[in-house]
């Protein structure tokens, strides 16, 4: 690992949280998106993160999973995308979850914004240890 390392990993944990920030507001922003019956609902965005093996550490993101598409039937007759029976389709996204999430993942971000600092502010008093 060289010296800038712990900058390095950190900024791979900030990727990682934006990444998984950037999902949550997605689901937030579409958890009460209407379709009819007939097509799929918004489906929730899910992000997979993995280690990054040898030397460099860190995390990256690994991929991108979508929910369910059949989401949750909804009677609301006066709709205009309605069917026949008064169904239309909404996401199944869990509001509580989400908000836990992104608490989790700001919480992620900060603390990996703090490790930048803390690692600039120490490499800078080596650097003055120098002079």
């Amino acid at each position: 690992m060289s010296i800038f390392g712990a900058i390095g990993i950190a900024s791979t944990g900030l990727t990682v949280n934006r990444k998984w920030l950037d999902a949550i507001s997605d689901n937030i922003s579409n958890a009460n998106d209407v379709t009819s019956t007939d097509q799929k609902a918004f489906r929730e965005r899910y992000v997979v993160a993995r280690s990054i093996g040898g030397d460099s550490g860190g995390v990256q993101v690994a991929g991108i999973e979508l929910g369910d598409a059949e989401g949750r039937l909804v009677y609301e007759p006066q709709n205009p995308l309605a069917d026949d029976e008064g169904y239309v389709r909404y996401p199944d996204i869990d509001m509580a979850s989400q908000m836990t999430q992104l608490i989790m993942a700001q919480r992620g971000y900060q603390a990996n914004a703090a490790v930048v600092d803390r690692a600039k502010s120490a490499y800078e008093l080596a650097l003055q240890i120098g002079r």
